[in-house]
């Protein structure tokens, strides 16, 4: 029988496994909820006090922690950097209380106010002295960046404005990386996926840069959409500091790390929507990947890793630019976007990317079908995207807070009915 670990370098390798490999929150866009994770484990073992921690507190996501990781049998871990989203380390736990009453723990420097409209606002590097950098409405579950305006001076742009938060790592965020990567590699059999940092060009989650106090550059959504049309030699040479920065990083993990680590997630950049691309293909091949594929290849030339890329929505026209450009993974796979059928999907790709996702829908049917729906759900797109290895599952993105517990339930019951493991639950 083989272990973790094992089973996800057949899966990478598209050979299949004994059983299917499962990963949920091993990475900032597979992941659920903190109150998902917190009604999940009451589910399974109880009302016992225990407080989820959140480990990323932008998507407000909870930590799965190592007795829910046996429960469910998932084979993935994950390793991030000692920062998150706002800009401060993930220790010096302390409690909170989310706007819908679950009581979780969050980083020490989680500093924030709230409106009389109870919605909460949170500040880079915890400092409540600057302007807030994001939103979580009185009855949300994740934050919103909050729009800081024009930062950027269109008669004189200045690509250092838009890259001071890519810089070589120093020795201390190098060492952090490998001592995850050691205890897991020598202590566990599972498989291994490591967050690097500063390697996603445009992810437009991260332009606002909500870490920071004053960002400077083009940092507004809409105007970095717009930036990428109007001023694209600009885009490129942001692009072009950044990936020098990345090339420089990845030498730096790669001989601190080498091999045991399996999957890096490389880029969370976003090319569709629900119907079409946001972009077309030629801008993505002319402005984005020589860039992805730069990066792609150094890790390629220096090591074993297989490259993981987000990407949202009806992204099927430029899936071959993306194998192209050394993607070795593709996620979230969504299979309710306009021509993302699993099944064209897999017969088309299924021999030259894996799929990390599509294993049900996160708009509707996880959280707003029945349990048996989504059992059925399940069940069809394991059977569709798992023959000849290449797949593993998770959810389509993350598991939001609010979906029933019935739900995660019922997809948790069909994962171990397809891999032949008994359900006590």
């Amino acid at each position: 029988m083989m272990n973790s670990r094992e089973r996800l370098i057949q899966t990478l390798n598209h050979k299949e496994p004994d059983r299917l490999v499962v990963d949920v929150g091993a990475g900032g866009q597979t992941g659920m909820g903190v109150c998902a994770v917190h009604n999940l484990r009451k589910a399974l073992f109880g009302e016992t006090g225990y407080r989820v921690r959140v480990t990323e507190p932008y998507q407000m996501l909870g930590e799965v922690d190592e007795e829910l990781r046996r429960k469910l049998h998932l084979d993935v871990v994950g390793i991030n950097g000692p920062g998150n989203m706002f800009g401060f380390r993930n220790e010096r736990w302390k409690p909170f209380t989310m706007p819908d009453g679950t009581r979780v723990e969050v980083p020490g420097d989680f500093n924030y106010t709230v409106d009389d409209e109870g919605a909460v606002y949170m500040y880079a590097e915890g400092d409540t002295s600057v302007n807030p950098r994001a939103k979580m409405s009185g009855g949300g579950y994740f934050f919103d960046s909050i729009d800081i305006g024009n930062t950027a001076d269109y008669n004189d742009l200045n690509p250092a404005d838009n890259t001071e938060e890519f810089m070589l790592l120093s020795a201390g965020q190098v060492e952090f990386f490998a001592l995850q990567a050691k205890k897991y590699y020598n202590e566990t059999d599972y498989g291994i996926y490591m967050t690097l940092p500063g390697m996603a060009f445009g992810d437009i989650a991260l332009v606002p840069a909500p870490w920071m106090k004053h960002p400077k550059g083009i940092r507004g959504v809409e105007e970095w959409y717009l930036a990428t049309l109007a001023y694209p030699e600009y885009v490129r040479q942001v692009f072009e500091k950044q990936c020098e920065a990345a090339l420089k990083n990845i030498e730096l993990l790669a001989m601190a790390i080498g091999d045991m680590v399996q999957v890096v997630f490389v880029s969370g950049t976003d090319f569709g929507t629900q119907s079409g691309l946001f972009s077309s293909p030629e801008t993505y091949r002319d402005l984005f990947k020589p860039f992805q594929k730069a990066v792609n290849d150094k890790i390629h030339e220096l090591t074993g890793w297989k490259v993981f890329i987000h990407s949202c929505g009806a992204i099927r026209e430029i899936i071959p630019d993306l194998i192209e450009a050394g993607f070795d993974i593709l996620n979230p796979v969504q299979i309710s976007a306009a021509r993302m059928d699993p099944q064209e999907l897999k017969d088309e790709f299924g021999k030259d990317i894996v799929f990390w996702g599509g294993g049900v829908n996160t708009q509707k049917t996880l959280p707003f079908g029945t349990p048996d729906e989504v059992y059925r759900e399940v069940r069809r797109n394991i059977d569709i995207f798992s023959p000849g290895g290449g797949f593993v599952f998770n959810t389509v993105h993350n598991t939001v807070s609010n979906v029933p517990v019935e739900n995660m339930l019922a997809m948790f019951r069909a994962l171990n009915d397809a891999r032949n493991l008994p359900t006590d639950f």
